[in-house]
């Protein structure tokens, strides 16, 4: 097993940065009502078995920087809630009936609350950026806030892109047509973003963020197409959604594009029959029919193969921004996690 013990460490380090801000977002929750119907719900996804990547690797990049875990909790709490109430409405735009091994919002609890339960989550994620005032004064709590701006607009774009291929069933896309939607919808937020942060609020200096731009691209590149790849070949149990549901929401993941650029005319003919069908419509029957053509155009394996080029890149990326640093654990999670995201089994 290739780094058994270097990702425990990955792991370990998750869990730590994990818990800490789920304890900080844990404040922010209101305790009044209408509990029922909002309040009490809110907590759901931010408790179930995500990794935490996301405030983890603002922390670490926080820290590695030489900035302190308190400065920077905060504002790796909002990165969290902003994830979770952007899963929130993904769910209900993709039709998924599951996150995370248990039934999505609106699956358990209809349509219209889950929506408004993805506002609120939106909302309470300002409230700690706006609490970084008193500890970060407001200068950088406001560029900060900047940041967290830019990172919303280009996730709802690189979401809009996406949505849009889905609904005008649009198959005549490129390996760089994906990179442009991942890079928006999936890069951005989950790691660009949160490393830019976590050096922001260590140095208090914003006219070098853009160096992390590449190296947090490759990295979440790396990280999409793999859990694009696992929601093919996963264990459900492990992986916390459908298997196969990608194909069956019709996803654009950069498997079902090599495929379409290597299959015959009848089959891509007979996959945008299926493809223009509305969800409910389609049959596992054809999801299996499809991934049988995975298989035969070795289109799983195009996509792994790009995870892993884009993982080389981001380590090359990364010697540049964090090899001058001094040593550290956190900087060592950091490097460690690029491998973790291609080689990780769930």
């Amino acid at each position: 097993m290739h780094d058994v013990h270097r990702f425990e460490s990955v792991n370990l380090f998750l869990d730590k940065y994990k818990t800490l801000t789920q304890e900080t977002l844990l404040r922010y929750f209101p305790q009044k009502e209408p509990r029922e119907y909002l309040y009490d719900l809110i907590p759901s996804y931010p408790e179930r078995s995500g990794k935490g990547l996301r405030p983890s690797l603002c922390i670490a990049t926080c820290r590695a920087f030489g900035g302190s875990t308190e400065s920077v909790l905060r504002s790796a709490a909002a990165l969290e809630l902003f994830h979770n109430a952007f899963l929130v409405h993904d769910d209900i735009e993709d039709g998924s009936e599951f996150r995370r091994g248990s039934p999505t919002m609106h699956t358990e609890h209809g349509l219209a609350i889950a929506i408004n339960v993805g506002d609120a989550m939106n909302i309470l994620s300002m409230r700690p950026l706006m609490d970084n005032m008193s500890s970060l004064g407001p200068n950088l709590s406001w560029r900060i806030f900047n940041q967290i701006e830019h990172m919303v607009r280009e996730s709802v774009e690189g979401q809009a892109m996406e949505l849009g291929w889905v609904r005008d069933n649009v198959l005549d896309l490129t390996e760089a047509d994906y990179m442009r939607m991942i890079l928006k919808k999936t890069c951005w937020y989950t790691c660009i973003h949160p490393c830019r942060i976590g050096a922001l609020v260590a140095t208090g200096n914003d006219e070098n963020l853009d160096r992390f731009n590449r190296f947090a691209f490759y990295m979440g590149a790396a990280f999409q197409i793999q859990d694009d790849v696992l929601n093919l070949l996963g264990e459900e149990d492990k992986y916390g959604k459908e298997i196969g549901g990608d194909i069956l929401e019709g996803k654009r993941t950069l498997s079902l594009i090599h495929l379409l650029n290597q299959c015959t005319d009848g089959e891509k003919n007979r996959i945008a029959r299926f493809l223009s069908k509305p969800r409910m419509k389609r049959k596992m029957t054809e999801v299996e029919w499809i991934y049988d053509l995975l298989l035969k155009y070795k289109s799983i394996n195009a996509a792994r193969s790009s995870a892993h080029h884009l993982a080389g890149a981001a380590l090359r990326e990364f010697n540049l921004i964090y090899g001058p640093l001094p040593d550290s654990e956190d900087k060592q999670f950091i490097k460690d996690i690029i491998l973790y995201m291609i080689e990780r089994d769930l």
